[in-house]
């Protein structure tokens, strides 16, 4: 975990945050499935779902506005 924190950017870490947060919330308020493992994986599975869905609407949105995302070459 530390060394996927070291080698990404603070731009990608800061385009899944909305993504966690709102997993984090969503499994907080919902997710009581009485096993700690069963939430904590009912969690990172939202948290990668929500992200692929955020990621794949970023990537429409900046092709459509002709923007790219920072940090990009």
């Amino acid at each position: 975990m530390y060394t996927l924190f070291r080698s990404a950017s603070a731009g990608a870490l800061l385009a899944t945050l909305p993504a966690l947060i709102i997993s984090f919330v969503i499994a907080e308020l919902f997710f009581k499935w009485k096993s700690f493992a069963l939430e904590c994986l009912g969690f990172l599975a939202l948290w990668f779902v929500l992200d692929v869905i955020f990621s794949a609407v970023r990537a429409v949105w900046q092709r459509r506005t002709g923007t790219t995302p920072a940090g990009a070459p």
